[in-house]
């Protein structure tokens, strides 16, 4: 997928999630949209109800290759998982950055 779709499907996710695109609230809308409850939800990922509601509410935040592990259960792409993790940590620490991730060649 190129930058310019990436960052097209980024804006229209934002506008769905009606503000910033984290893990956290994407996970969410996968959830809700798939109309599981999150002890489903989280034993489809692998995890605790109290772990996926702490993710959820923004209390935790999820590894890299948790997230990748995550995405790969749900059939979506690693890549978008792992950035928008990485974001999160970046965004937690107040940092000025904005996190791209590529496949490696």
């Amino acid at each position: 997928m190129t930058t310019k779709k990436i960052s097209l499907t980024s804006q229209f996710l934002e506008t769905l999630a009606r503000g910033k695109l984290t893990l956290a609230n994407l996970l969410l809308a996968i959830r809700q949209s798939e109309e599981m409850s999150q002890v489903e939800f989280a034993k489809l990922l692998g995890v605790s109800r109290q772990y996926l509601c702490d993710i959820e509410h923004g209390r935790r935040y999820v590894s890299p290759k948790a997230a990748a592990q995550y995405a790969k259960k749900l059939g979506y792409s690693q890549q978008q998982f792992v950035r928008l993790c990485l974001q999160d940590l970046v965004d937690r620490d107040g940092l000025n950055l904005k996190i791209d991730v590529q496949d490696a060649a």
